[in-house]
């Protein structure tokens, strides 16, 4: 009979002490941290002029054909994108593959 009686105010004490406050903060901070650096994680493997960005895009193609590739243009310079990756564990993970081919590729996040 005791252990009931330890057990349910340990319980009910554990339930008094969710600060809603806190809790909306964080989801405020989350959201504008989204707002700011996008959701999720691309691997850039260039970053410079059309005509080489075109080639290395093509030629990951080839390499990877499973994985998503993207060409972007952000004035002055050329970026090529691959993958879509919701943490950057994954997109690290990722990386380590593509890093014999491409050597300068670095993960960067999504922006919107």
């Amino acid at each position: 009979m005791l252990f009931l009686f330890i057990g349910t105010a340990t319980t009910y004490s554990q339930n008094q002490n969710n600060d809603n406050e806190k809790i909306k903060s964080l989801i405020v901070k989350k959201r504008d941290y989204n707002k700011k650096y996008g959701f999720g994680f691309r691997i850039q493997l260039y970053n410079g002029t059309e005509s080489k960005a075109r080639s290395e895009k093509a030629k990951f193609g080839v390499l990877y054909n499973n994985v998503k590739s993207y060409l972007k243009f952000d004035s002055p310079e050329w970026k090529v994108q691959v993958g879509n990756y919701k943490n950057v564990l994954e997109a690290d993970r990722a990386l380590l593959s593509f890093k014999d081919d491409f050597s300068s590729a670095i993960v960067i996040p999504i922006k919107k």
